[in-house]
């Protein structure tokens, strides 16, 4: 008979009761135990070894008995793990998860004395999986619940713990003042009254020696005691539970203890702070805002994300650099983008403003066919593309990739409809797409990006279609028939008549035919549909709706 080597895992969220003689962690061990030696037929033999974690929740992973559980298991120790309840275990599938992998690996298995389910079958693995369900999701209700009794309490001006500012110490679920320490935070606010900057205020407060708190943590050793910093100054400065406060999020309300600072004069102190911080502001250099960031990614998925440098004189060169250049920084061989940034951007806005501003993109952006729509669309693309507007054209960009010699770049389709004032389904999102070729131009450890030019969109079939057209006029002219000239050219009779429109095109038209310039919808199957007006600017009318 194979031994199966059994492990016990016990947990409790909370401390409480946990100085007990007999708690709950005993209670699991007991159950857990009498299940293994009903299995002893089973060759279920319990290991000495005993993992329990008191006062930690099983909403992460990170407890230093299941870790070392786990970490048996993958040494091949463990052949079963015993739990009370699965949610004993965790209460997270993505962890649950994690761990299923950890036991897969190691060949072995868990079960549940108080919850009878077998993983081998699908409707086990579905009972597992709603017991995990619940058990999340009353750890989530538990939070939201402990989390609406911190709110409610600060609200009412309760101190609901952390970090005891100095000045105070904890009474409960009230602060009361230290009055030792409170002389050095009067200190504090009296220096920046006199003075107006935290910088004067502490060099000095290094003059007169006023030190931080020093504090005596539980394994016996000391912090604190030193010089106040200037982000430490400008904390103090700046906190409202020394006007008698207690701060929530980005609310504050009145709390139940006494203030070191009358809050009347906090208040005029906070209006002094955020003046000095907006003429601060105002005086420094505007910083260039990266209008590609988190929308430009390479071949491989890595995102590029802004980076900087500076020359000599001061002055600031930005550029997009692949993230792993950034986080893997020091390894050998390792290739990566490293593109200058306005160049990249100019190059991407004048992309995305050729595309939008090619004649045939109004009328196949929308799915209508109206013309007066495609006419409103296209003075909304207009004023959209006019003028050195590249931040708003780079707006409209969703995400653009960088593969070999091709950049691929996709529109945005809410702010697109929304910029155009139409109804998002109503745009093709085949036209939202740019595919172009591009060169890199290297000089030392600098690459830029040239774009190709746009290949003409010539249609050749239909090139071929208008030189006969006219050939067969002169031929009519010269009094052959329909008939005629298809029996001659071995044709139907059926496609000179289709194709004998194309003779009557107006030069310009054709022009733009030779060029690759003409609608993208104006092809040879598109003429055997139609009969072609005979007027020029009736035609080019019915074209710009194509």
């Amino acid at each position: 008979m194979k031994t199966i080597r059994c492990a016990i895992y016990a947990r409790k969220s909370s401390e409480d009761g946990l100085e007990q003689e007999f708690n709950s962690l005993h209670a699991q061990r007991e159950a857990c135990a009498a299940y293994i030696a009903s299995q002893k037929h089973e060759g279920w033999v319990l290991v000495p070894d005993q993992y329990d974690d008191g006062g930690l929740s099983g909403g992460s992973l990170d407890r230093p008995a299941l870790q070392q559980l786990l970490a048996d298991i993958g040494n091949g120790k463990i052949d079963q793990i015993v739990v009370y309840k699965i949610d004993r275990l965790t209460r997270s599938l993505a962890d649950f998860a994690k761990i299923v992998d950890i036991l897969d690996a190691g060949g072995a298995s868990f079960v549940s004395v108080t919850q009878s389910f077998n993983t081998a079958t699908s409707m086990g693995r579905l009972t597992l999986n709603m017991l995990l369900s619940f058990a999340q999701f009353e750890r989530e209700v538990t939070a939201e619940r402990i989390r609406d009794k911190i709110a409610a309490s600060k609200r009412r001006g309760f101190w609901m713990g952390g970090q005891v500012p100095m000045g105070y110490d904890p009474d409960g679920r009230t602060l009361t003042i230290n009055e030792r320490e409170a002389r050095t935070i009067r200190r504090l606010y009296a220096l920046y009254e006199q003075h107006g900057t935290i910088r004067e205020v502490k060099a000095q407060a290094d003059a007169l020696d006023l030190r931080t708190r020093r504090r005596t943590l539980s394994s016996g050793e000391t912090r604190g005691g030193g010089a106040f910093d200037r982000g430490h100054i400008h904390h103090i400065l700046t906190n409202p539970v020394y006007a008698g406060r207690i701060r929530h999020r980005e609310k504050v309300h009145d709390g139940q203890h006494d203030p070191i600072i009358a809050p009347d004069r906090w208040d005029a102190l906070q209006l002094r702070l955020q003046g000095k911080a907006s003429r601060l502001r105002r005086r420094k250099t505007p910083r260039r805002v990266s209008l590609l960031c988190r929308k430009l990614f390479d071949e491989t998925g890595d995102r590029l994300t802004p980076s900087h440098s500076r020359t000599k004189r001061g002055t600031r060169l930005r550029y997009y650099v692949s993230h792993r250049l950034i986080t893997r920084s020091g390894e050998e061989n390792l290739d990566g983008w490293r593109l200058p940034a306005d160049q990249l951007e100019a190059q991407i806005s004048t992309l995305a403003h050729r595309h939008l501003t090619e004649p045939t993109f109004a009328g196949r952006v929308s799915r209508q066919s109206d013309a007066s729509e495609i006419a409103r669309v296209r003075s909304k693309l207009t004023n959209l593309t006019s003028g050195p507007n590249v931040k708003d054209i780079l707006a409209l960009v969703e995400r653009i990739t960088l593969a070999p010699s091709k950049i691929i770049l996709k529109l945005d389709p809410k702010g697109f409809a929304e910029a155009l004032d139409i109804d998002v389904d109503a745009l093709d999102a085949d036209t939202l797409k740019i595919n172009a070729p591009f060169q890199l131009r290297k000089r030392g450890v600098e690459t830029k990006i040239i774009l190709a030019k746009t290949p003409r969109n010539r249609d050749e079939a239909l090139i071929r279609n208008i030189a006969p057209a006219h050939h067969w006029l002169e031929r009519i002219k010269a009094g052959e028939t329909f008939g005629d000239i298809a029996r001659t050219d071995g044709i139907s009779k059926r496609r000179v008549q289709h194709m004998i429109d194309l003779a009557f095109l107006a030069p310009a038209i054709i022009r733009d035919v030779v060029a690759g310039e003409q609608p993208l919808g104006f092809t040879s199957d598109w003429c055997k549909a139609r009969t072609l007006p005979s007027d020029w600017q009736d035609q080019r009318a019915l074209l710009a709706t194509l």
